[in-house]
């Protein structure tokens, strides 16, 4: 199909036609604040006489030159393609273009400091928005060198893939920077990132001796923020513990971090020259669950040097190579090379649970994913390629032995550095080096949807000894696979009052049906655990005696991981409508402030918001939620004052404050008549209780304005928005709907923070007139946005907190009037249905709960 959205058989035909040598890409970045020049010399080989295109989204074509002749851009332009005839066996085409700075993050984005009027540019190319700065061939296997030329201020500084050069002059007040050309790379992993960024320099010695230079890198406004020594520091680990795992060198010249505004993702793996969601530069005090997951994600961009940049998926469909390796690698970097040494269980917390709800969302699909165009990718960034895979990377560890996994990649790097390759490419290196058929485990972990559940069948004698144990796995309708595990159990038992493991059994579980013959003869423990230490995917359930001893002694366990898989097991069962809503929700406040783990912590709170606002009977709603706040703000008052513990607690119970005693309680930390021991109240904590105080009716909009006024930064912003879009009003609601949907004027940058806002509400009355007009919007909506911004609208703005069955009949019903709706939206609406229609089942078990 022609036009942006490229298809997989249009790629392959294009592979086949085309190889790339390499593009010289100058820009001029001094023309205003609309346009940027973009001129590209593209070389490369294709078969006599044949045609093609390059891909490129522009206002306009401006010179058309192909093998020295010039051509018509009128002709050969439609907006989405550069249209090539007549091509010869060698090829240059040169085509000039004005070039569109974006404000949605994709593309070269522009921002302008509200804090100095400076402004900062930076790229954002995957998945395929290289073409909205170069011409290009947009796919991951043409892989090319790069030479970036860069007109621009001369008070800016310029980062690419390439070590920056002294700049030359280009006339008053501007110069131009003439980088060196790149290695072979996918042009969706080049960079440029333009603007008077403030800069950190350092070093590290790489394992072939070179000395790697070093860069940290943010706004200027935010450079007393930056905390570059710590940034480096966990950057130096990760070289060394990556250059000894993959036993290859870091493949490129230098490596530049840098911290961007506006940033649509977590971050991005441009070579050596990585950008990073701004929010990551602290200006307030985080819990201790988000500098961790800083340090998760330096590592896991850092990984993708070796996995994406240096070896790159031939098509999106292998995806998962990249980012699953990256999220595996990255958490055992920061469990062995870092001061975070319990990151799986923060992986277990928080990765693999992200993994098991998008595994039984109906648009679940297999780690290797059928990506048949770029609209497929665009919404394939999630908990499949991400946290599933890497959860089954863990399980194949296991399955071949941690030395013939590591070796198998090493040789996968060896065969294949500066190439592209695909999933077939992988498993002969780990067959290699493993002595496994890994084609069979590779169809059943990998190329099949689907996640298990394993239940564990214990019978137990007259004397208190096990006379059987057996594993059950069962598989949901949908999916009907059932798949091999190599997986521990373990027996726990209380001693000197705390859960202590007294005996472990690691074995292979397949089929329907697992016997354990190692555990029988053995004392029934207090508690049976199946798949401890985390080793394989699937939910887990517990058998009654051990459900009723996790609830009792929950806090006794003496290790955080055994905990943490108990946690999630509850949550599985609440989700999945088997264990009660209160039942959870008294287990998380019941055990929640003697957690030692700030990532569970969190991830816990918003599980617990989840319960509560959605999984919790409407008419028992409002009751629970005072309950939950009330009882968070009394855990917050009781903390250590200064913790962790108080910081988590106190948000969320402000977060949840309904009555007017909790409001008060609110207002008090705010306005410091009644403060915590030992805590700050800082600008983005102030913000947060405001927020909530609004979003309550207990705060104006003079309040938000007047702390708009203290802090005019970029975040300040955002945060005001919030809080103004979260006042009880059916005006603002009103108003914040038509400029974000109706009218779509709201600034791209801010849209997420109005969405944010507009769904506070705690009387749900407030978002009942919206029902109907977001169905009728989201089409409209889908195809004049970009995917960023449309997908913030569809999955940001459902109503989930309307009647349950009203919402999923009025979804199917949109489902059966759309047959034909792009697949992205399609896939985000049944998500969305299945949300509402499994807070439905749990919703009616709630009622029955409490009847």
């Amino acid at each position: 199909m022609p036009g942006s959205n490229l298809t997989r058989d249009e790629a392959r035909e294009r592979a086949a036609l085309v190889t790339v040598d390499s593009y010289d890409v100058a820009l001029d970045l001094t023309r205003g604040e609309e346009v940027f020049t973009s001129t590209t010399t593209v070389r490369f080989s294709a078969r006599e006489g044949a045609s093609t295109w390059l891909d490129l989204l522009a206002p306009a074509v401006t010179e058309l030159e192909v093998n020295g002749e010039r051509r018509d851009p009128a002709d050969a332009f439609d907006g989405e393609r550069v249209r090539l005839d007549g091509l010869a066996e060698d090829n240059v085409v040169r085509v000039v273009a004005d070039a569109a700075y974006m404000t949605t993050g994709e593309g070269l984005h522009r921002f302008v400091d509200p804090v100095d009027g400076e402004t900062y540019l930076y790229s954002q190319f995957e998945v395929a928005d290289s073409r909205r700065v170069l011409a290009v061939f947009e796919q991951p296997d043409l892989k090319a060198t790069f030479r970036f030329t860069v007109t621009a201020p001369d008070h800016w500084t310029v980062v690419s893939v390439s070590p920056t050069p002294e700049p030359s002059s280009a006339g008053p007040g501007r110069a131009t920077w003439s980088f060196e050309p790149t290695p072979r790379l996918a042009s969706y992993v080049t960079a440029v990132i333009a603007g008077p960024y403030h800069r950190v320099d350092g070093e590290l010695t790489s394992r072939d001796g070179r000395t790697v230079p070093l860069g940290v890198l943010c706004r200027a406004s935010l450079a007393e923020h930056l905390d570059a020594e710590e940034v480096m520091d966990l950057t130096r680990r990760g070289f060394a513990h990556y250059e000894e795992l993959f036993d290859l060198a870091y493949p490129f010249a230098k490596y530049d971090q840098l911290f961007v505004p506006e940033f649509n993702a977590g971050a991005m793996e441009n070579a050596g020259a990585v950008t990073f969601l701004e929010d990551y530069v602290f200006r307030s005090r985080v819990p201790e669950a988000m500098v961790e997951r800083r340090a998760v994600t330096i590592l896991h961009e850092l990984a993708h040097m070796w996995f994406g940049d240096l070896v790159t998926m031939r098509w999106w469909d292998d995806l998962w190579l990249n980012e699953s390796f990256a999220e595996y690698a990255s958490t055992l970097a920061t469990a062995e090379a870092t001061r975070f040494t319990s990151a799986w269980t923060t992986f277990s917390s928080m990765e693999k649970s992200w993994a098991y709800r998008q595994d039984q969302l109906p648009s679940t699909h297999p780690v290797v994913a059928d990506i048949r165009d770029l609209e497929d990718v665009e919404v394939n960034f999630d908990g499949i390629t991400y946290a599933k895979g890497a959860s089954v990377l863990k399980q194949l560890v296991a399955w071949v032995g941690r030395d013939h996994f590591d070796e198998g990649v090493r040789r996968y790097f060896r065969a294949h550095a500066h190439g592209s390759t695909e999933l077939s490419d992988l498993l002969v290196e780990l067959e290699a080096t493993s002595g496994r058929d890994l084609r069979a485990w590779s169809a059943l972990w990998l190329e099949q949807a689907g996640v298990t559940t394993l239940r564990p069948e214990v019978e137990v004698g007259d004397d208190g000894t096990m006379t059987s144990v057996a594993v059950l796995q069962e598989a949901p309708a949908e999916h009907p696979v059932l798949r091999p595990h190599r997986l521990a159990i373990g027996c726990y038992d209380l001693v000197d009052g705390r859960l202590r493991r007294t005996h472990r059994v690691e074995l292979d579980v397949d089929g329907d049906r697992t016997e354990v013959p190692d555990l029988v003869g053995r004392p029934r423990p207090a508690l049976l655990l199946l798949n401890d230490d985390d080793l394989a995917y699937a939910k887990v359930r517990l058998d009654d005696a051990s459900l009723a001893a996790a609830t009792a002694h929950l806090t006794a366990f003496a290790d955080a991981l055994p905990r943490t898989l108990v946690w999630g097991a509850a949550w599985d069962m609440a989700r999945d409508a088997e264990l009660p809503v209160g039942d959870f929700v008294e287990l998380v406040l019941g055990g929640i402030a003697a957690e030692t783990d700030s990532s569970v912590v969190l991830v816990l709170l918003r599980q617990l918001a989840t319960a509560v606002r959605l999984h919790t009977a409407p008419e028992h709603r409002a009751a629970v939620r005072a309950d939950v706040a009330g009882r968070l703000l009394d855990l917050a008052r009781r903390a250590e004052p200064g913790s962790d513990h108080q910081l988590q607690l106190l948000k969320a119970g402000a977060a949840h404050a309904s009555t007017p005693d909790q409001l008060s309680a609110v207002r008090g930390v705010l306005d410091g008549r009644a403060p915590l021991p030992g805590l700050e109240v800082d600008v983005d904590l102030a913000w947060d209780l405001l927020t909530d105080l609004v979003a309550a009716g207990d705060a104006d909009v003079a309040e938000v304005d007047a702390m708009a006024e203290r802090d005019a930064t970029a975040r300040g912003q955002r945060l005001a928005v919030t809080a103004r879009a979260a006042r009880p009003d059916p005006a603002v609601k009103e108003e914040v709907w038509a400029s974000v949907v109706d009218r779509g004027d709201t600034p791209v940058a801010l849209q997420a923070a109005a969405i944010a806002g507009f769904t506070r509400a705690q009387d749900p009355a407030l978002l009942a007139p919206f029902v109907d007009r977001y169905f009728d919007a989201i089409a409209r909506v889908w195809a004049e946005r970009t995917n960023e911004t449309a997908q913030q609208v569809v999955l940001g703005l459902f109503p989930d907190e309307a009647d349950g069955a009203d919402v999923a009949a009025r979804t199917s019903a949109w489902l059966e009037a759309h047959p034909d709706a792009p697949s992205g939206l399609r896939r985000l609406t049944l998500e969305n249905r299945d949300g509402v229609e499994r807070a439905r089942r749990a919703q009616e078990l709630d009622r029955r709960s409490r009847a």
